[in-house]
């Protein structure tokens, strides 16, 4: 397998969008560190269209190989960057990579038309949606949902396609395609009203992972005799019990604009389910991108365990109303990220030096 340098510049554009967004968020929690003007205000931004929005394009342009979709995630790149010194420009350059994203979306629908690819589609144009509405000025706790929409079904597409392999009865596929729509239709009532949008989404996100829980490939895998499939499993099936969590308080609180429940709602899902999401699927897509083989150690737990840790240790903060405790655990949220960072680097370099 020959090392793909050429794509380390895309990637390097999305750990940058990530440091900013963790600098970002540790703002938000109050701790004093130096800022930029926009910084603080760009945290879910650069986590949802910059880290995440160079990176699930940079995949699918790697898969399909067609030139022009590598300006996709360019967009993104250079859109999160200006939204830090030029946050209208920023916006309509990431309203562009979410529109190239749904445009690859619809390559691979036409190619392969299977609900596993037309869940992920109708992820990009929530992802569409949601920047739409936030570059026309909508407030970022009206439009969320549309991001979560975006990440949940990106990923709910993924982990539909790996599971094919175990024959999903065709009530199972049924009954994600409706809570995949309920999800969607969450999005657009919250548009209009938050809290029956909330509540809505919030159902939806408890009835995926418990599908998840049951239906996915990871349940079989958590006793799988390697050891990075059983990471993986392991990685998980933990997302799933915090996308769970997540729609619970969706559906008990609804509307939510701001404070301790709007912060442990939202970073249930997008810390516990997309970054834990995140871990498990390195090992795939890194060596995918780069073209070389992850070499996976048992300390790979530590950056997990340290994740669930400390997100257990900011929700309980959160629902406490104890501000030092949600601080501490979302400092050390962005100390696993960091760790996984390092540790998944590592690997990498491990594994280009014995090929």
């Amino acid at each position: 397998m020959k090392l793909r340098l050429h794509f380390l510049p895309f990637i390097f554009l999305a750990i940058l969008a990530l440091c900013f967004a963790l600098w970002a968020g540790l703002l938000r929690l109050g701790w004093a560190l130096p800022t930029l003007e926009n910084l603080a205000s760009a945290h879910g931004p650069l986590m949802v269209s910059g880290f995440l929005g160079v990176l699930i394009p940079l995949e699918r342009a790697v898969a399909i190989r067609q030139k022009w979709m590598f300006v996709v995630p360019l967009l993104a790149g250079t859109g999160w960057v200006a939204l830090l010194f030029a946050p209208g420009l920023g916006t309509v350059l990431l309203t562009l990579g979410s529109l190239g994203t749904l445009a690859i979306l619809g390559v691979m629908v036409r190619r392969e038309p299977h609900i596993h690819t037309i869940v992920m589609a109708f992820g990009a144009l929530a992802w569409v949606v949601g920047n739409g509405l936030w570059m026309l000025g909508m407030p970022i706790f009206q439009i969320v949902f549309w991001w979560i929409t975006f990440l949940v079904l990106t990923i709910g597409g993924e982990r539909l396609e790996l599971n094919r392999v175990l024959h999903p009865a065709p009530n199972a596929i049924r009954l994600f395609s409706l809570l995949a729509t309920m999800l969607f239709a969450g999005a657009m009532l919250a548009t209009f009203s938050l809290n029956l949008g909330s509540r809505l989404g919030g159902f939806a996100l408890l009835g995926l992972a418990l599908w998840f829980l049951h239906q996915d490939l990871a349940r079989r895998n958590l006793r799988h005799s390697g050891a990075l499939t059983r990471y993986i499993a392991v990685c998980l099936f933990g997302g799933f019990i915090w996308l769970g969590l997540s729609g619970s308080l969706f559906l008990y609180f609804g509307a939510l604009y701001a404070g301790p429940i709007y912060d442990a709602a939202l970073h249930a899902v997008f810390v516990g389910f997309v970054i834990a999401m995140i871990f498990g699927h390195a090992p795939i897509i890194f060596p995918a991108i780069l073209g070389a083989p992850l070499r996976f150690y048992n300390i790979f737990y530590l950056h997990l365990l340290l994740l669930h840790a400390s997100l257990l240790l900011r929700i309980i903060g959160n629902l406490t109303l104890h501000m030092p405790l949600r601080q501490w655990g979302g400092l050390l949220n962005e100390v696993a990220i960091l760790l996984f960072l390092g540790l998944t680097v590592f690997s990498i370099v491990k594994g280009a030096q014995s090929q």
